[in-house]
């Protein structure tokens, strides 16, 4: 049981609270009177149970202990209570981040590395200068300041991400069915069922229904995206051979390679191995892939696809002709919402999301995914993932 600490206010209540924890009485008058003359309010304990205890009850802005003190049921000798406090101050999440400052009589360099690894800011020893005192207090309280400032605008970012993240999620729910009904008017206006159609009319109807596809994959990359952060969707591994997987990638963007007029060669290493991986998570990254480049090229698209072995499993590449991305962007460009405008590319409506997608789920494979690319030469994106399952080569 410890004794109650003392709360002896100086000033305005919004005035910085130091918890100072000392069992000689006349330390603690003088420097509970110096932080009065100062402004701030005192927060007093005399052993180390009560200083732990004072300190998780008031949350102080500033700590300031002796290292001899009575240890009570900390399990360390009395004249290592200060340093066992500091540590339990540095353990709890509750206020680690509270600075603490050891002012004593002891004065040995081992006495200075046990106060640096129990995680103390500062060190003075007794008798101090009170101008050194006041500077190094100012210092640390002006520090803490900021982050506690720091902190809540952290905790405020993420409210906000999280209402924006809610409030799309809602969006795209809503968007999903009206825009599988316009698909499959589009699908039905393209085969005839009201009639035939000329061929500008066929074309455009064509158009319309590759736009609306796009946007049915933006907002199942949106959907998926949230789902695997959330670590909600299930992962459904399958042999896959690297090559068919290309082949048939390439395949499904014939006609939009025709109306863009790209080419694609797919390169398959004879070792590239038959890797395990849900197929439709994957397909999709390397679609998506496909459509960055094809978007994003200006002029005549050329693509090359490939795959071989790697150390850690198998390597995929989409390699095109592109304009490039600034080193500085190419981290940049997997995060989510993020755009990137490079100089000479076509500007492409898009969320943002396509490669924040890619990266969510080439990482829930086990697998890694990068960027190499030097502007005005274009840009080839790898894939790296295991063979056998979540980071297992």
């Amino acid at each position: 049981m410890t004794a109650p600490a003392e709360l002896r206010p100086a000033g305005e209540r919004s005035a910085p609270l130091v918890l100072v924890a000392d069992d000689a009485e006349a330390n603690v008058e003088l420097l509970v009177d110096q932080l009065a003359g100062l402004g701030y309010r005192s927060v007093v304990a005399r052993s180390g149970p009560e200083a732990l205890a004072a300190a998780i009850e008031n949350r102080p802005d500033l700590v300031v202990l002796d290292v001899s003190m009575p240890a009570g049921d900390l399990g360390v000798p009395d004249g290592e209570s200060g340093f066992e406090v500091c540590r339990r101050i540095k353990r709890d999440p509750r206020i680690a981040g509270t600075p603490v400052v050891f002012i004593t009589a002891l004065s040995d360099t081992a006495d200075r590395v046990k106060a640096i690894e129990a995680g103390a800011d500062d060190f003075l020893i007794k008798p101090y200068h009170r101008p050194v005192l006041v500077a190094r207090l100012q210092a640390l309280l002006k520090l803490k300041g900021a982050t506690d400032a720091l902190e809540e605008t952290l905790k405020r970012l993420r409210e906000l991400q999280k209402v924006r993240d809610d409030l799309m999620k809602m969006i795209v729910h809503d968007l999903k069915a009206p825009l599988t009904s316009i698909l499959a008017t589009l699908e039905m206006l393209r085969e005839g069922d009201f009639g035939n159609l000329a061929s500008p009319q066929s074309r455009a109807v064509s158009d319309a229904e590759a736009k609306a596809e796009d946007l049915l994959t933006l907002i199942e990359d949106l959907l998926e995206v949230s789902k695997i952060e959330e670590q909600t969707v299930a992962i459904v591994p399958e042999p896959i051979a690297p090559a068919a997987l290309l082949s048939e990638i390439v395949y499904d963007w014939q006609l939009r390679f025709q109306q863009e007029g790209a080419t694609a060669t797919v390169d398959v290493s004879d070792e590239a191995p038959v890797f395990n991986a849900d197929k439709s998570l994957i397909k999709r990254v390397i679609s998506n892939l496909v459509q960055n480049a094809v978007n994003h090229t200006p002029g005549h698209v050329v693509l090359q696809l490939s795959a071989r072995p790697h150390p850690k499993g198998i390597l995929i590449a989409v390699q095109d002709n592109g304009p490039g991305i600034p080193a500085e962007y190419q981290e940049l460009i997997f995060r989510k919402f993020e755009q990137v405008y490079v100089q000479h590319a076509p500007r492409v409506r898009s969320s943002g999301l396509g490669l924040t997608f890619c990266k969510v789920a080439v990482e829930a494979h086990g697998g890694r995914i990068w960027v190499a690319s030097v502007e005005g030469e274009g840009s080839t994106f790898y894939v790296q993932l295991p063979i056998n399952g979540k980071g297992e080569a």
